[in-house]
């Protein structure tokens, strides 16, 4: 059977199952978790993978859910298809959950109802007859980076290592076995077209400042106090100078917030604390970047003699598309929504840790429409659940036969191309060098 005839009963097959892809994506839609601690969503996975005669394994990573099955041709390479399991908190989304803040304003719900897609279309249709090696279905966990002082509080507690998922599930060896990885991000853009490939992703750090000052009253004796907010402000606004510093091609984003000002507004701060992202399209750009926000956050403290303690968080490396298997997905992305609607999609700013995965095999993340409203923001929405639910799935499915069929010769292909940046030990040592914390006094010298 050809690899067309082949895709042709798995797209049938998906669509005879379309009503229940969508319900999926609209359920997780309507439960949304923050990361690690994704446990109804990994629940449904579980119990779909299951219904569909497969073993997941669970508790991958915290919530991490993935389960195997083998092709009838024989031993051969593993391609993971992956969907990701959290929300994000987004002030004002008309559907975030009243008690955690947390929505899904990216379209994580679906990723995991297209992976579950073609998973369904994948087994039921029969293709496992025709496909040489190993598909693994995996939901992951936090890919969104938020939380930072839970995860540091997790890290602390020795129940992580890394804050993202992607990254502690390679730490944890559950990638080791994978040759090639491949998910579908949920696009807003219609410059983007209907299905695109970008040319690559920012990766970033995560950065915590904690100032600390010196409580005193604020109306009867301000003069003995250390004002940590302002020294945060200060700070900020340095960071906010040095802006003009940063290099077009390098394309740094830094995006700090203000998470404790104060404990009473009578009582001059003697703490106040800030997240932030340094973002950047190379490592080498982030590291410069980095620098220079930690140059900025010692001002701060400085100006004020205060004190500061800077703690550097490894985030998702860069991400880069393996170029022979978007060439795999552009010519069905065309034949799913037309040669018009196809685009070739620049290099995006964003970041997301497959970014990690790309460092050590090759991997596809393109991108996919069917929603409105910018991305992180209270107006995202899917509004056309065939593309945004039940395409992907088609997409995803279809990548399965183009590298796994015929002997599994398109992802030998791949695997016969460029080698990656790094080996898996190299990238872990990498990650663990960033990881650090910096305490600097700028009170006055004794």
């Amino acid at each position: 059977m050809s690899r067309d005839e082949l895709k042709r009963q798995v797209f049938a097959a998906i669509d005879r199952r379309a009503g229940e892809i969508v319900g999926i994506g609209e359920r997780i839609r309507k439960q949304p978790e923050m990361g690690f601690k994704e446990v109804k969503t990994a629940g449904l996975v579980q119990e779909t993978l299951g219904r569909l005669g497969l073993t997941p394994r669970t508790g991958l990573a915290m919530t991490g859910v993935r389960a195997d099955v083998s092709g009838r041709g024989g031993a051969g390479p593993t391609f993971a298809i992956i969907g990701e399991l959290d929300g994000l908190r987004v002030t004002g989304h008309p559907e975030a959950d009243p008690r955690t803040g947390a929505a899904h304003a990216c379209g994580h719900n679906a990723q995991i109802a297209g992976m579950l897609g073609a998973a369904m279309g994948l087994l039921e249709s029969g293709a496992l007859d025709h496909l040489t090696g190993t598909l693994a279905f995996f939901a992951v966990p936090a890919e969104e980076g938020g939380d930072i002082e839970w995860r540091q509080g997790q890290i602390a507690a020795g129940r992580l290592e890394f804050p993202c998922g992607k990254q502690e599930l390679m730490r944890l060896g559950h990638f080791d076995d994978v040759d090639l990885a491949m998910m579908i991000h949920t696009n807003w853009r219609a410059d983007d077209g209907k299905a695109g490939v970008p040319a690559s992703n920012n990766g970033r750090v995560g950065k915590t400042a904690r100032f600390i000052g010196r409580a005193a009253h604020a109306g009867g004796a301000p003069h003995l106090g250390v004002n940590a907010l302002y020294a945060a402000q200060i700070a900020l606004t340095a960071i906010n100078a040095v802006r003009e510093t940063f290099r077009d091609e390098d394309s740094i984003r830094v995006h700090p917030i203000l998470t404790h000002g104060g404990s009473q507004v009578n009582v001059i701060p003697g703490e106040a604390r800030l997240e932030m992202y340094v973002r950047g399209k190379t490592v080498e750009g982030v590291a410069d970047a980095s620098r220079r926000v930690d140059r900025a956050l010692r001002a701060g403290a400085l100006a004020m003699g205060a004190q500061v303690e800077i703690d550097t968080l490894p985030g998702p490396m860069p991400l880069h598309c393996d170029r022979a298997m978007a060439r795999f997905f552009e010519a069905t992305a065309r034949g799913l929504v037309g040669d018009a609607n196809y685009r070739d999609i620049p290099h995006r700013s964003g970041s997301t840790d497959m970014g990690d995965l790309s460092q050590v095999m090759p991997v596809l993340h393109p991108y996919m429409g069917g929603a409105r409203g910018p991305g992180h923001s209270a107006d995202f929405a899917i509004v056309d659940p065939d593309l945004g639910y039940v395409q992907p799935a088609k997409a995803l499915a279809a990548m399965a036969v183009d590298l796994l069929a015929d002997g599994a010769a398109g992802a030998r292909e791949v695997l016969a191309g460029p080698r990656p940046a790094m080996t898996r030990e190299g990238y872990l040592a990498f990650q663990r060098g960033i990881a650090r914390r910096e305490r600097y006094d700028g009170g006055d010298p004794t």
